[in-house]
């Protein structure tokens, strides 16, 4: 597609094809005030910056999408969902606003097994259905890239369903996704006790097929006291990386385990939520190359403290914000809930809030060289704002702010005041 995004007041770059460390980095939006302009050819972004130094004939035979004196930003990537489910779990929201743990409601057959034995009887189809109508909501709000999870089957059948539904996703729906297998969610019922075993398993029988059958890029499992402990992540996800998937861990959100060091020993491209997160935590990922992957929508969820993003950023982190969308702990998928939380609770800057929703998190899976930035050779995904500045997404909270989203140089806009 090409396209000719003109009159834009204020274009966000975000500039960069690698995760930004740390304060200063994380701030430096690289923006251009306008007049600015976007052209895009063939899907691909061939020149963002001030109107003034655009060649007009680059923009011959474009569409024109007028901007009309608003900001610019690249499409958000929301670097952490389950999106792929069946059936909810809304009495478990009302047990835990009367007082129940997350952890409580795991032990009685209620959480993640809870979601397992509805994705195991939900059709391919419905399963489709459902995860289309979350894509849609989230392309309204500015995201143009996302991770799907697999992991409510933990079974070979539920497995690659789950995985088929976010194949048939890739080829249908405009936002692009990163596909993930997480079978090592939890141990199900019939390996309870035996949650070695279940990893024996998940190698020798599952594995295999998701990377025969390319249904994957990733390998991501629950490192967590009382599910999987620093043993069996190493298995796993050494098996993983032998048999070409890229690591991703779900570290240190209950309790201090000493995720986060395990994540960035392993070399996984995230470490995520990382609410209980210890100082030599923090210090082994501002050390690697492992983006700090933060859920402040969960955290919200469960009424649980929030991951100290202030300090990981100020100790030189590579910090990413993503929403969890889930039907458990995060029935939600909300971009403005993130920034609000980010920044008001989270301690992040606006400035930070923005690198954090997209070059790092397009680093948190591996796509930082085409996507996350605003500058020629990337793909052409922006986001434009109904506002002059990207300001606003703090501002203005709890307000979906995105008049249109462009995805390799699509216009999807918002019909919305």
């Amino acid at each position: 597609m090409n396209l000719y995004v003109k009159n834009i007041g204020q274009l966000v770059t975000c500039r960069g094809k690698q995760a930004k460390y740390g304060a200063e980095a994380m701030r430096d939006l690289s923006v251009v005030e306008g007049p600015a302009a976007v052209v895009i050819r063939d899907g691909i972004i061939r020149f963002a910056g001030a109107a003034k130094d655009l060649d007009l004939s680059l923009t011959e035979g474009c569409e024109v999408c007028d901007a009309q004196g608003n900001a610019v930003l690249p499409g958000f990537v929301d670097s952490h969902t389950h999106l792929v489910f069946g059936g909810y779990r809304e009495d478990e929201f009302q047990w835990r606003l009367a007082g129940d743990s997350y952890m409580s409601i795991m032990e009685r057959g209620g959480g993640i097994a809870n979601t397992m034995r509805a994705t195991r009887t939900t059709s391919i189809e419905d399963l489709e259905r459902s995860a289309r109508a979350h894509l849609d909501a989230m392309l309204s709000m500015g995201v143009t890239t996302a991770d799907a999870k697999s992991g409510y089957g933990m079974d070979l059948d539920t497995e690659l369903k789950q995985l088929e539904v976010v194949q048939r996703l890739q080829k249908s729906h405009p936002v692009e996704l990163f596909s993930t297998f997480m079978g090592a969610h939890d141990t199900p019922e019939e390996y309870k006790g035996r949650s070695t075993e279940y990893i024996d398993f998940i190698i020798r029988e599952v594995l295999p097929v998701v990377r025969e059958r390319n249904l994957a890029e990733c390998c991501d499992i629950f490192t967590e006291k009382g599910v999987f402990d620093h043993a069996q992540t190493r298995q796993l996800l050494n098996a993983a990386r032998a048999m070409g998937f890229k690591l991703k861990m779900h570290a240190d959100e209950i309790v201090p385990f000493a995720g986060a060091e395990l994540a960035a020993e392993l070399g996984c491209l995230s470490a995520d939520h990382l609410l209980q997160i210890s100082d030599e935590g923090i210090k082994a990922l501002a050390n690697s190359n492992t983006v700090a992957t933060l859920l402040p929508c969960t955290a919200f969820s469960l009424k649980a403290d929030y991951a100290p993003a202030r300090k990981m950023i100020d100790n030189g982190c590579a910090v990413a914000v993503a929403s969890d969308l889930n039907p458990g702990s995060c029935f939600s998928s909300s971009v403005p809930l993130m920034f609000a939380l980010s920044t008001i609770y989270m301690g992040m800057t606006v400035e930070e809030a923005v690198t954090a929703l997209t070059i790092n998190g397009a680093a948190a899976i591996d796509r930082a060289d085409r996507i996350g930035s605003i500058e020629e050779g990337k793909q052409g995904d922006l986001v434009i704002l109904r506002f002059p500045s990207y300001k606003f997404l703090s501002y203005h909270f709890g307000v979906n702010l995105v008049r249109s989203t462009i995805k390799k140089g699509v216009v999807y806009t918002n019909h919305i005041n």
